[in-house]
């Protein structure tokens, strides 16, 4: 599946187009959750056990249930009864990954810690997997049930369900940066807020799920601010601006965000995509308990009742209004799991004592399919 396919598959939105995509749902959820129920069957007992990873399990062991049992769909009545089951289900899905991180966590014990991340990595990929087609059917069916539909939609509809045909760089990077400023300026007591200066390609577009890309974007944005902001809290002078570079290239867009935030501490470096290990992993476990779900998506770095803010129907007013200091160790981890599922990449680069840069690589075409296996999978192979 990549992201070109999905925009064109719905793009010219008819009844038996619908179906046929509903059919799919059918098919496909059930398979791909019976793939992460039996990876987690593989796990040793005592792990599968633990309180947070049963519970899990349970969530998805349900929903297949829920999944295999759907007849056929014939009519569009019947893919309304379909949607009800996953929008349910998408629903109860929403504890996740917290709950999911703080198991693996509990159990670094019992498994190497290298294990237990590929694990959740596995299970992250195949879980974006699974809400991209929930999602994606979803929207499909609310612009086909809505007044006024035409199955030849004019080509200003820039939205094919999930997909954003032309994600604007720019734009994205602005919205991300008034946001997350908005966060960090509301819980920092009169901290000043660093500036964000955004240059190079300023046009470039690219087809995206705008989710995936406002989360990454948002976490990264996020991480700058606060480093610059703790970094230079004693100075009297006004701290040195947040440097986004927009860099386009016939098959790939890359931002580079720069700060001057001190960089990386040295004991944290090598644990940067790790969700289970390093010298903060109790201090994450106790931020996690506080966190009641995870949608990851823009939503959570956002401000409940802020303008241009769409609250879902899921516990997340804990997670949006939670302050910024409250250190999760998963913004990183999730936004390279994100970037890398459709054929991207993320990466940073720390000088100690001065600040980072973070590159983020994005395929400008939508063609390459979405990856559910990482990168360091495929390299091994």
């Amino acid at each position: 599946m990549s992201l070109r396919q999905l925009f064109f598959f719905g793009r010219t939105l008819t009844e038996d187009r619908l179906i046929s995509s509903a059919n799919y749902v059918r098919n496909e959820l059930p398979t791909r959750i019976a793939h992460r129920l039996r990876e987690m069957q593989s796990l040793p007992y005592v792990v599968v056990t633990n309180p947070h990873l049963s519970h899990v399990y349970e969530l998805y062991y349900k929903s297949f249930e829920a999944f295999r049992k759907l007849p056929v769909v014939n009519t569009i009545e019947d893919n309304d009864a379909i949607c009800k089951v996953v929008s349910q289900s998408l629903k109860e899905h929403m504890t996740v990954i917290p709950r999911m991180v703080m198991g693996v966590m509990e159990c670094q014990d019992y498994l190497p810690a290298d294990q237990m991340d590929a694990f959740v990595h596995g299970m992250l990929r195949a879980r974006i997997s699974r809400r991209v087609i929930a999602e994606q059917h979803l929207a499909l069916t609310d612009t086909y049930n809505s007044p006024g539909h035409s199955p030849h939609p004019s080509s200003e509809n820039d939205f094919v369900g999930e997909v954003l045909l032309r994600c604007n760089a720019e734009e994205i990077v602005r919205g991300c940066g008034d946001f997350a400023s908005q966060v960090c300026r509301d819980s920092s007591e009169g901290g000043v807020v660093p500036q964000i200066n955004i240059r190079g390609h300023l046009g470039a577009t690219f087809p995206y799920v705008l989710s995936h890309l406002e989360y990454i974007i948002g976490e990264l944005l996020r991480n700058s601010i606060q480093a610059v902001m703790d970094h230079h809290k004693d100075s009297t002078k006004p701290p040195p601006p947040i440097e986004v570079l927009i860099c386009e290239a016939p098959q790939q867009v890359v931002i580079r965000i720069s700060d001057q935030g001190g960089g990386i501490p040295r004991d944290i470096l090598p644990y940067l995509w790790s969700f289970n290990k390093g010298p903060r992993s109790q201090q994450r476990l106790i931020s996690l308990g506080q966190i009641p779900a995870l949608a990851a998506n823009m939503n959570e770095v956002q401000i409940p009742g802020a303008p241009g803010t769409h609250v879902r129907d899921s516990s997340l007013s804990q997670l949006s209004i939670r302050n910024p200091k409250m250190r999760l160790g998963m913004g990183l981890p999730m936004s390279k799991v994100y970037a890398e599922y459709w054929a991207g990449g993320l990466e940073l680069h720390s000088l100690e004592g001065y600040g980072v840069d973070a590159f983020l690589q994005i395929s400008k075409l939508g063609n390459q399919n979405e990856k559910l296996i990482s990168r360091a999978s495929i390299d091994a192979a």
